[in-house]
């Protein structure tokens, strides 16, 4: 059987350079060219690798059935051609049953399958830490985020209060964004609360955002495991500054974010930041004034 032996040997050096280039991916392309990966690095989180997996094999399955379906109608264009000589309409088949279950069943599988995997995921990542290391509390507000942290000890909660993003003509950001710090490689819970509108906490590097509602808070648990600065922002439209809800993230190790806490200790940044907030009836930043007035 000659044309299998050609076959065989012109199979070959393909599943070879395929390997081959596989093999020398770096991780930044084996995750799609999504956020959150380094060279030789790890992700953010320990659920990153989760959804850029999820991402990345539905976009190969998609071109999968993308390079099936473009081969087929390639083929029935070319096989089915008009010749020379003919006129008309070509012969018309109807009611191919294999067919017809063909293009039935495969986008059936194809629905279910996606579909699995994403409950799989979802179920995975919205699973909440019942007893994590840290907990904190990201309050969103028209158009900053403010940030209470609830420490090991019997010792008072510590907060931050931010301010939204102010620029110059150039786009260039003029003062200190809000800064969320997180310890690596320790379990984190963070409560969501909305004092407006909807907003949506999302830390890009860590390929996750949830919605913030007023009047019933959300919830998100991780574990941040590399150290870093990472962007985040607001990804609801939330009113005209929408574009200046920004803010930092900042992953250190666990004695700069004990050491951390302690700054904000020292600075009597104590208590329940909500009771703070309505007791000097104002945020930094807005204009307001103690009276309420503008």
């Amino acid at each position: 059987m000659p044309s299998k032996r050609r076959l065989r040997w012109a199979v070959l050096p393909v599943g070879i350079a395929t390997a081959a280039v596989l093999a020398g991916c770096t991780p930044t392309e084996l995750n799609g060219y999504l956020p959150g990966f380094i060279e030789d690095g790890a992700a953010t989180t320990n659920r990153t690798e989760m959804v850029s997996g999820l991402w990345v094999n539905s976009w190969i399955v998609l071109l999968v059935v993308g390079v099936i379906t473009w081969g087929l109608m390639g083929w029935a264009a070319i096989v089915y051609r008009r010749r020379r000589g003919q006129s008309g309409l070509p012969v018309q088949l109807r009611y191919n049953m294999p067919i017809e279950i063909f293009y039935t069943v495969i986008p059936l599988i194809l629905v279910i399958g996606f579909f699995a995997f994403t409950a799989r995921d979802q179920t995975i990542l919205e699973t909440q830490y019942e007893d994590p290391d840290v907990e904190i509390t990201a309050i969103a507000k028209q158009w900053a985020w403010d940030f209470q942290y609830t420490a090991d000890n019997d010792a008072d909660t510590v907060w931050t209060m931010g301010v939204q993003a102010q620029t110059d003509e150039q786009g260039n950001i003029l003062n200190e964004l809000p800064t969320l710090v997180l310890p690596v490689d320790q379990e984190v819970k963070i409560t969501l609360q909305s004092r407006d509108v909807i907003h949506s906490f999302w830390i890009i590097d860590f390929l996750y955002k949830k919605d913030m509602y007023i009047g019933k808070d959300n919830y998100w648990s991780f574990t941040p495991t590399r150290e870093g600065e990472y962007a985040g922002k607001c990804a609801e439209l939330c009113g005209e500054y929408h574009s200046m809800m920004l803010f930092n993230v900042n992953v250190v190790s666990q004695a700069e974010y004990e050491s951390y806490l302690a700054s904000l200790e020292a600075a009597g940044q104590t208590g329940d930041i909500t009771e703070e907030y309505d007791r000097l009836q104002n945020l930094p930043g807005t204009g307001a004034s103690e009276d309420g007035e503008q």
